[in-house]
């Protein structure tokens, strides 16, 4: 390389350095962040012989380096906001271990032009990953207030590709399905039928099936091409329960 052109890759060179380093100045929660991405990767690991995989997509992981987790978990929370556990958000509701957001992400296998149910906003943290990845995401929140608040900060997030809706999650989004995926952000005692019959052929939904006081499995279904259906036990899980007229 010639004295002048190698100036000048040494000056690109310390601009975007020095930009990356500003980017990341602004950004207080920036090292958290990565904290967290890392813990993700070790659990992963850990687990790799349930998930039968020792990475995720790296669309996911990016998602999650991305999403500010932050701005959706209550104020007085923020500063613990990327540690990889669950939190409280009010009402008896939780924002769910980042490592269970990304492995529940990742197990769906959406693609960018696909259309997503959520059940249980809560936060609006799953909802925001999800809109990250795929086209659509449909969320349905029976808590109005979680709801509303979840509504307001995606919006303020600048995400419009997220509707929300104040409902009963168990009987999903029929006006809106099929789906090619489904995530359940609350344990069920059974896979509630009308998800099954609202998830696409070809589609995947994962749910944390079993009761508060036993343990639950997180749980995938698959519905092939021809309509058939099949579950895999993936790992133990502990969720909030379900809740409804079911």
């Amino acid at each position: 390389m010639s004295n002048p052109a190698r100036l000048i890759s040494l000056i690109m060179g310390a601009t975007c350095l020095c930009a990356g380093a500003a980017a990341y100045a602004d950004d207080p929660f920036a090292a958290a962040r990565q904290d967290m991405i890392r813990e993700i990767e070790a659990d992963v690991k850990r687990t790799s012989l349930q998930l039968d995989k020792e990475v995720l997509d790296p669309r996911v992981m990016q998602a999650l380096a991305t999403v500010p987790r932050h701005a959706l978990v209550p104020e007085s929370l923020q500063d613990v906001a990327y540690r990889n556990r669950p939190l409280p958000i009010g009402h008896g509701q939780t924002i769910s271990q980042p490592y269970i957001v990304a492995i529940m992400t990742d197990l769906l296998k959406v693609a960018p032009d696909s259309k997503v149910l959520e059940v249980g906003t809560g936060s609006g943290y799953q909802a925001a990953i999800l809109a990250e990845l795929v086209e659509q995401v449909y969320t349905i929140e029976i808590i109005e207030a979680l709801g509303t608040r979840a509504r307001g900060h995606l919006e303020a997030l600048g995400y419009e590709n997220i509707t929300v809706r104040i409902g009963d999650g168990y009987y999903g989004w029929e006006e809106q399905a099929p789906f090619d995926g489904i995530v359940v952000t609350a344990a069920a005692s059974h896979i509630p039928p009308p998800l099954i019959e609202q998830l696409k052929n070809g589609g995947r939904m994962i749910v944390p099936v079993g009761s508060r006081f036993m343990v639950q499995q997180l749980v995938l279904v698959k519905k092939d091409s021809q309509g058939k259906v099949t579950t895999r036990q993936i790992l133990p899980v502990r969720f909030v329960p379900l809740t409804g007229e079911h």
